[in-house]
């Protein structure tokens, strides 16, 4: 009967190691798109002159400027809220192979979120350009990935001078 017991006990422990290890942060959905500064006008806004982003947590590269590429993220957290978030946002342009990486600070809450992720002001160069490849990471505090999503050219392999393909 004691064996039984004891038994259970290490059974319920390791279930329970196991749901904790299984809570975690994902993407539900990424959507990477061009936004002009009017888009984010509203009516509380002209009345109180404070932007109202809804429940939308809006970070920007730069935040005095609106207009630029956004990533809305919505994501689902299945663990507690983190303090010590930070998004990783990594851009392949047309003009150039080099990879532009952002960081954007951000305080996880638990449950589900939708933020907005903006290349503003001069961190994009105009509103008719997409970005040829991107990949995002949401990164925990001690810069280990929590989440990742990444557009489908973003694992192509890279060509090599002769314009085949890197095994």
């Amino acid at each position: 009967m004691r064996l039984r017991v004891v038994s259970l006990f290490v059974f319920l422990l390791s279930l329970a190691a196991s749901l904790a290890e299984a809570a975690d942060v994902s993407f539900v959905r990424v959507w990477p798109g061009w936004r002009d500064a009017d888009s984010f006008d509203s009516i509380s806004e002209y009345f109180t002159g404070k932007e109202n982003t809804g429940r939308r947590l809006t970070l920007r590269t730069q935040p005095a400027e609106r207009a630029g590429f956004y990533f809305l993220v919505r994501l689902t957290n299945t663990g507690p809220a983190n303090a010590t978030a930070k998004f990783r946002l990594q851009v392949i342009l047309p003009d150039s192979p080099v990879t532009r990486t952002f960081d954007f600070p951000a305080t996880l809450p638990a449950k589900s979120a939708v933020f907005q992720l903006g290349l503003t002001g001069t961190d994009w160069p105009d509103a008719k350009i997409q970005p040829v490849a991107w990949k995002l990471e949401l990164l925990g505090g001690d810069d280990a990935v929590l989440a990742t999503e990444q557009s489908f050219l973003w694992s192509m392999p890279t060509p090599t001078a002769r314009g085949d393909a890197q095994p």
